[in-house]
């Protein structure tokens, strides 16, 4: 066999490997979750309360609890919202999948480091070291996702 021929094979198993890996990471298993999603928060007195969630576009996957994403708007002040429920000190938004793009995790991460985005407690423990955790912005506009809880926090 040559040596020609055994390179074009290793390389087309590898471009289909690759294809194959970018599709499983960035497309498969996620499912449009806007129907059934509710979104809870913390109440500071405990207990989960709704709140009114307009506009939802949203995704999950069964693979893993972090694969959560939302992007909605609510007609709750942030002042109600602050001294109603638990602000959430530990909010780190993940990366949502490239063509998810109403969710742009690093400028929620800004906004929430200059104070224009509040992080609140949405449910803790949605899975099993995980936290659901809601930004919310003065204009009404909220995002929501899931990230690990000091279960699995670094050490």
């Amino acid at each position: 066999m040559s040596g020609r021929i055994v390179i074009i094979v290793l390389l087309a198993f590898a471009a289909a490997f690759g294809g194959a890996l970018f599709w499983f990471q960035n497309y498969a298993y996620y499912e449009d979750a806007a129907g059934g999603a509710v979104i809870r928060l913390t109440h500071v007195g405990g207990g989960l309360q709704p709140i009114p969630a307009d506009d939802m576009v949203a995704i999950d996957a069964e693979t893993s609890p972090l694969k959560f994403r939302a992007c909605f708007s609510t007609p709750v002040s942030l002042a109600m919202l602050t001294e109603t429920y638990e602000i959430y000190d530990a909010a780190v938004p993940l990366n949502a999948p490239f063509w998810f793009d109403c969710f742009d995790a690093e400028a929620i991460a800004r906004d929430i480091a200059s104070g224009r985005a509040i992080p609140f407690m949405g449910e803790r423990g949605i899975a099993e070291g995980a936290d659901r955790v809601v930004a919310v912005y003065d204009d009404g506009r909220a995002f929501a996702w899931n990230q690990l809880n000091e279960k699995y926090a670094e050490q």
